[in-house]
Order: structure tokens, then C-alpha cells, then sequence
């Protein structure tokens, strides 16, 4: 036999998995990178720019207190004001469709990159998440001016509202990778997700409170991950106000680590023809 060391291909299961993985954090600063540029776009082309995140879910509350409190005279939780229960519900909301909205297009909006550069295709949705970030902060200091304007403080609840962010981004997180997918290879995709976050919009309880279900279909109505997200918001801002459903909640983790496994699964089987369909 030579003596001579020679070279050996070896193939292991789950190899290229891992460097997939470890390729996402090389590439991090391509992610910052386009994560600012992102946000740049966004408020760098409007007219009253950063103050629009102000501006937008100030009006949905108005809106939807003036809708769903006064006119349909729907109850809020415990004694608190209608107007902070409807915020509390927006902020995740408004975090997770900006997220679903901005990564399900943003493969097809980076065609130019996707089709000559080499890097994990993960990295453009995953990015969007910033913006959806940067204007729920905004909507923080939103929420702190309507709970001081009627006398209220956060106790220690509030503490664990970091759980719901990323709760919330996660939710997002796994429709929008499928989603991103489905619109590289079927353009038309791309007029289905504002429906669907329309109308997932009302079937949320975003401007009523989750309490107004008949508890006999409480459960049921949790397999829509937001009720979750949106009753653990409350249950952080109002504490006490507003007991969070623990078996609904637990559902709605079961369905949103479904969906955020499906997402990855589906963007990573489809990414490797990305530059083909695009």
C-alpha cells in the first residue's frame, strides 16, 4: 500500500445542515447590512417618515375604541380603560403583520442579489425583522402616554414582555418564510398576504378582548397563534386585569413552533432553485 497520505471525501449526515447554520452567522454583518438599508427604505421616502409609526396604530386605536368600545359597547378586561386594551393588542399585532408583510416579499425584492451572490438566502427575511422592531419601540413610548393619560402603571408583569416580542416575531416568523417561498415560485402569491392579514386582522382579538369567546370554544379559537401572543401582551401591560388562558396559551406555542418549523423546512427545500425561478 502507498504510503502517501491521500485525500477522502467524506460525507456525514447532517453536514451540510450545520454549515448552512454556521454560514448564517459569517455572514451576520450582511445582515445588519440590509436590515439598516431596510429601515432606511422605509421611513427615508415618506413624508413625516419616523413619525408615521406614530401616527399609524395612534389612529387604529382611536379607531377601533370608538368602533368596538363605544358603538358595539364590547367589554374590556377588569377595570381597564378600552382604549389601552385595544394598544395592547396592537403591539403584537402590528410587529407580526409588518414582519409576515415585509419578508414574504423580500426574496423577489432582492432578485438582483439573490442571482449573483452566494450567501444563505435566510438572512433577506430575517432581516426585515428590524423594522417590524424598530416600530413596535416606537409604539411603546405610544402605549406609556395612553396609560399615563388615565392614571395607570405596569407592575412586575411587565418584566415578561420580552417573552411575548419574541413570541410574536416567531409567530410571524414561519408563515413568512413559507410564504416568501410560494411568491418566488408563484408571483401571484405575493396579492394573498395582505388579504390574509386583513383578515386575520378581525379574526384576532385585537380590538375586542379573547374573553368574549364562549369558553366552551376558547380552546379552538387558540389554534390562531396570535390569541396567544395578544392575551400575553395584556396579561403583561394588565396584569392582574387580565388572567392569561394557560391551555390556549400553551396551544398557541404548539402551533406557532409547527409553523415556524414548516416555514424553515419549505424555505430551505426551495431556496437552492431561488436564483433559477427569480
Amino acid at each position: 500500500m502507498n504510503d502517501q497520505s491521500s485525500e477522502r471525501l467524506i460525507l456525514e449526515a447532517g453536514r451540510a445542515d450545520r454549515q448552512y447554520w454556521w454560514d448564517l452567522w459569517r455572514y451576520r454583518e450582511l445582515f445588519f447590512i440590509l436590515a439598516w438599508r431596510d429601515v432606511a427604505i422605509r421611513y427615508k421616502q415618506t413624508v413625516i417618515g419616523l413619525a408615521w409609526a406614530f401616527v399609524r396604530p395612534f389612529m387604529t386605536m382611536v379607531v377601533f375604541t370608538i368602533v368596538f368600545g363605544k358603538l358595539a359597547k364590547l367589554p374590556t378586561e377588569g377595570a381597564a380603560p378600552y382604549a389601552v386594551l385595544v394598544f395592547a393588542g396592537l403591539l403584537p399585532w402590528t410587529l407580526a403583520s409588518s414582519i409576515l408583510n415585509d419578508a414574504s416579499s423580500s426574496v423577489t425584492g432582492n432578485a438582483q442579489l439573490v442571482s449573483k451572490v452566494y450567501f444563505p438566502r435566510l438572512i433577506i427575511p430575517l432581516a426585515t425583522v428590524l423594522v417590524g422592531l424598530i416600530d413596535f419601540g416606537v409604539s411603546l413610548f405610544i402605549l406609556a402616554g395612553v396609560m399615563a393619560w388615565y392614571g395607570m402603571a405596569p407592575d412586575w408583569h411587565i418584566l415578561l414582555m420580552p417573552v411575548f416580542v419574541v413570541l410574536a416575531v416567531l409567530v410571524a416568523i414561519g408563515p413568512a418564510l413559507w410564504a416568501a417561498a410560494m411568491i418566488v415560485k408563484y408571483r401571484d402569491f405575493r396579492f394573498v398576504i395582505p388579504f390574509a392579514v386583513q383578515v386575520g386582522l378581525y379574526v384576532s382579538p385585537v380590538g375586542f378582548s379573547a374573553k368574549i369567546i364562549p369558553q366552551e370554544w376558547q380552546l379552538l379559537y387558540s389554534l390562531n397563534p396570535m390569541v396567544g401572543v395578544i392575551d400575553g401582551f395584556r396579561w403583561a401591560i394588565l396584569g392582574g386585569e387580565s388572567p392569561l388562558y394557560l391551555p390556549g396559551f400553551a396551544l398557541s406555542l404548539v402551533v406557532t413552533a409547527f409553523m415556524l418549523w414548516f416555514g424553515i423546512h419549505t424555505f430551505r427545500r426551495t431556496e437552492r432553485g431561488f436564483a433559477d425561478m427569480i
